[in-house]
C-alpha cells in the first residue's frame, strides 16, 4: 500500500500543541518554583495525557514542585501539559520511545533514495518525488521521540528528555539533533541516568559522545 506520506507528516505534526503553554515559561527560572500537585492532579494529568508517570518523577510531582528546573507540568486551555515546550508529541506519548538501534538502518536507507534533480525529467516531477521523501523523513523524526516528553530545553535547540512509555520509561535521553542528528543516553557509571539522579545536573555532563 502507498503511503500518503505529506497527509501522514501533517497529522503526526498535530499531536504537538502550539497553544498558551508551548510560549516560553519565562516563570521557571524565577523563585520560589510553583507548588507540587496534589494526588487527584496527577491523577487527572495522567488520565488525561493517556499516561502514568515514572514513580520518581511522579513523587516529584507530589512531593517537591510542578516545575523548577524541569518544564512545569499544569492544565491548559487544551488540557494538561508542560508549560514552555511545543516539542513533546502528545499523540504519541502513550507510544513506547524506540532505541536508536531500531531505526537506524530505515533511516540509512531513507537517506539513500533522497531524489536527486538529476534523476527526473523536468523540475516538477523531481519537487513531488523531493517533497514525499521530505515528508516521510519528518514523519520518522517525530517518531524519534515517541513516549518521550521534552522535559528541559537546554538552549541552542537542544533537550532533554523523560521517558514515559516503553521498555526505557523513567530514564533520561537528550535530543542532541541540532548539531549531532543523534537522540542519546544520558548515563552515570555507565546506567541508564533517572528522573531523580538526573535533577540538580547539567545534561551535558551525563553524555557519553
Amino acid at each position: 500500500m502507498t503511503i500518503d506520506w505529506i497527509a501522514e507528516a501533517g497529522r503526526v505534526e498535530r499531536g504537538r500543541r502550539f497553544d498558551e503553554l508551548s510560549r516560553p515559561a519565562w516563570e521557571q527560572y524565577r523563585s520560589p518554583a510553583p507548588p507540587p500537585l496534589s494526588e487527584s492532579e496527577v491523577r487527572e494529568a495522567e488520565e488525561g495525557l493517556g499516561i502514568t508517570f515514572p514513580v520518581e518523577y511522579r513523587d516529584y510531582l507530589l512531593r517537591h514542585s510542578a516545575g523548577g528546573t524541569v518544564n512545569r507540568l499544569c492544565r491548559g486551555t487544551a488540557g494538561w501539559g508542560w508549560h514552555g515546550d511545543s516539542s513533546t508529541n502528545y499523540d504519541l506519548l502513550a507510544t513506547a520511545f524506540p532505541h536508536p538501534d531500531s531505526y537506524r538502518a530505515y533511516e540509512d536507507e531513507l537517506d539513500d533514495r533522497e531524489p536527486l534533480e538529476e534523476d527526473f525529467p523536468d523540475h516538477d516531477a523531481y519537487q513531488v518525488a523531493w517533497n514525499n521523501w521530505d515528508a516521510e523523513y519528518a514523519v520518522l523524526q517525530e517518531r524519534k521521540t515517541s513516549g518521550a516528553v521534552f522535559i528541559q530545553e537546554n538552549g541552542c535547540g537542544f533537550s532533554t528528555l523523560l521517558i514515559v512509555t516503553g521498555p526505557h520509561r523513567g530514564t533520561m535521553w537528550f535530543d542532541g539533533r541540532a548539531t549531532c542528528d543523534q537522540i542519546l543516553p544520558l548515563s552515570l557509571d555507565d546506567r541508564p541516568v533517572s528522573f531523580a539522579a538526573w535533577l540538580g545536573r547539567s545534561s551535558m555532563d551525563l553524555l557519553d559522545w
